[in-house]
């Protein structure tokens, strides 16, 4: 989780090789009206988001069932979408992939081919609420390198 240029899907699919489990681009479950609205820069509103969570949340889901896990990237950036897709996979653990406003915003400029504009940066942190302390999950700084991050993320993962 986190916000826009932190690097989800580059950690996220990593994370999944290493640990041997199947790995989903969330932003892969947008609808193409929530993605014509980002790509637009138009931040998308809770209610654009919902049915988009139900879609991750199924896909956590189906991963539990299966009995061996999965990764996905999502931006996750309230407590109240992480409650929903909770709900949906209950025993959901967060990475939240955090760094700087300053490191993000140049990242999401060097960006090529995705559909989220560098404006967007802003909104995502002012919607940004880190995990809380009754929250599983583990907050891991995206400064050092992708191949650091999930030498970090890993290892905290066998400690939850």
């Amino acid at each position: 989780m986190g916000v826009t240029g932190t690097g989800k899907s580059t950690v996220g699919r990593l994370i999944a090789s290493r640990l041997g489990v199947a790995y989903a681009e969330g932003d892969s479950l947008h609808s193409p009206q929530n993605v014509a609205k980002m790509a637009s820069g138009t931040p998308l509103t809770d209610e654009d988001r919902w049915p988009w969570l139900d879609r991750v949340g199924e896909w956590c889901a189906a991963a539990s069932r299966e009995g061996v896990g999965g990764v996905i990237s999502c931006s996750a950036l309230k407590r109240v979408y992480r409650d929903r897709l909770r709900s949906a996979a209950p025993g959901l653990v967060f990475v939240h992939l955090a760094g700087s406003r300053e490191l993000i915003g140049a990242r999401q400029e060097a960006r090529v081919g995705h559909f989220m504009p560098g404006s967007l940066v802003d909104s995502q942190f002012a919607t940004l609420e880190p995990l809380g302390s009754d929250e599983v999950g583990v907050v891991v700084d995206v400064a050092p390198a992708p191949e650091e991050i999930v030498a970090v993320v890993v290892g905290a993962l066998r400690d939850v």
